[in-house]
């Protein structure tokens, strides 16, 4: 059944799709000044396209996150929205918040922004991907906890499920963590130590959860497998996130000055964070073999795949690779730690919006799913953005794994600048696989502008 007050879903993802046009693009502007490093100087600094990629990261994810959860609590509570008209308000406001801070990034010099925007008063910027302004700080904060409430009003007057619950447990942790960005300590190590609570404790604790509701929701819609199967998975692979999520925290605490301790806590359970993405990988292959009909929406079934798929090999895979405290003193700050990281955003977070959007899209705008002709499209776009991830990701840990021999092993380390210089080649490589990636989002969202024959809702 569908719920009237489910369309203030479409102009959050709406939202987060030009945003993430946005992120790409600046991830190719900086790709370029790898390799030129004058290129778009001095009118976009390295430094400033850097702010603005990983910033569009951070809020496109929230809006595709805050259109889920619109989406999905009133299916699920089996209820309206508490209100539509506070869901629609926060948006323009959340909307408006973020344009705003990226000019601020490209128009305004960094030291003059503080100045301008009270960080005098509450020092809270030039920390990485917590550059924001106070006031858009305090934005976030406000905009967060109107929607928590909208959310769990809703949840309050209807039905109570496992899956709105992780959700709900998820969105609240989300935004109890970004308080900590406002901590900001003297004493550098204080400094790095809450720092990491806000970064590690949501993309490898809070977030996993919100990825774990929305996989489980679409599951549950394509493959008509019983809720209590999939609820009874969902338990098993939140329980381990949190577990080896919250104490492998440990793992960016081993060259900061924290006690010694952390290099056997952080490793021993960095090493047990895959076992969670590959829980989740056997869960929704398992889901779709055991699936009761064939949902007319091919694409999203192939995006909860591959956010299965992907996140193992990301976030499991790419993030042992480097996680135990031996290996990580000599890759830590290199580009391995970029080629998890890229991998690991991409195939938890990125293809689990896409993917809840590819399900959502077409049924609020009247429909079961897109025509054939235009999920054959939506799929190229699959493909086309998951081998260029692939690819990034692979010239990244050549790069890495050469500048690791020559700054760190070589018994004649360069220096950093010389051992750039040694790995351009990766670079420009990285970069046609950036280009390919753009394409393929072009084509994902031109998937949803191809007409064909419209199919009846059904649910």
């Amino acid at each position: 059944m569908q719920y009237k007050s489910q369309a203030v879903a479409m102009p959050y993802f709406i939202a987060a799709i030009g945003l993430f046009i946005g992120q790409i693009v600046f991830g190719l502007i900086m790709g370029l000044q790898y390799v030129i490093g004058d290129f778009l100087f001095p009118e976009i600094p390295f430094n400033v396209a850097r702010m603005v990629h990983t910033n569009l990261l951070i809020v496109w994810l929230l809006f595709g996150f805050m259109g889920a959860a619109y989406y999905m609590v009133p299916e699920e509570s089996e209820t309206e929205l508490w209100s539509p008209k506070l869901a629609l308000g926060l948006f323009w406001i959340f909307l408006a918040a973020g344009a705003l801070t990226i000019l601020g990034y490209l128009f305004v010099p960094y030291a003059t922004l503080a100045e301008m925007t009270g960080n005098d008063l509450l020092a809270t910027m030039g920390r990485e991907f917590l550059e924001q302004p106070l006031p858009t700080k305090l934005g976030i904060v406000v905009v967060a906890l109107a929607f928590l409430f909208n959310i769990t009003m809703t949840m309050l007057k209807g039905r109570k499920t496992a899956i709105s619950m992780v959700l709900l447990l998820g969105l609240w942790g989300l935004a109890i963590f970004f308080l900590f960005s406002f901590v900001n300590p003297h004493n550098l190590v204080r400094d790095k130590f809450y720092w990491w609570w806000v970064v590690h404790l949501w993309v490898e604790g809070v977030w996993e959860l919100i990825l774990g509701a929305l996989l489980a929701f679409v599951l549950i819609k394509v493959t008509g497998v019983d809720r209590e199967v999939i609820e009874k998975w969902l338990y098993v692979i939140i329980t381990m996130t949190l577990v080896t999520g919250i104490i492998g925290t440990g793992h960016h605490y081993y060259w900061i000055g924290a006690p010694e301790y952390w290099q056997w806590w952080g490793s021993i359970f960095s090493a047990l964070e895959p076992i969670p993405f590959f829980a989740m990988t056997v869960f929704a292959f398992n889901m779709v073999n055991r699936r009761r009909r064939e949902h007319p929406n091919k694409a999203a079934v192939l995006w909860a795949l591959g956010t299965g798929v992907m996140a193992f090999l990301g976030a499991g895979v790419w993030g042992f690779l480097h996680t135990l405290a031996p290996v990580n003193f000599y890759t830590h700050g290199t580009q391995i730690t970029a080629a998890h990281g890229h991998m690991a955003f991409y195939g938890a977070y990125v293809m689990v919006v896409l993917c809840l959007i590819s399900y959502a899209m077409p049924i609020l705008r009247g429909r079961a799913a897109n025509s054939n002709k235009a999920q054959v499209l939506e799929m190229w776009s699959f493909w086309l953005m998951t081998i260029a991830m692939v690819f990034i990701t692979l010239f990244l840990t050549a790069a890495g794994i050469l500048q690791v021999w020559l700054q760190r092993v070589s018994d004649t380390p360069m220096s950093f600048m010389a051992a750039q210089d040694q790995v351009s080649l990766f670079y420009w490589m990285r970069e046609g696989a950036g280009v390919m990636f753009f394409i393929g989002l072009v084509v994902y969202v031109i998937s949803f502008f191809v007409k064909g024959e419209p199919r009846t809702v059904n649910s």
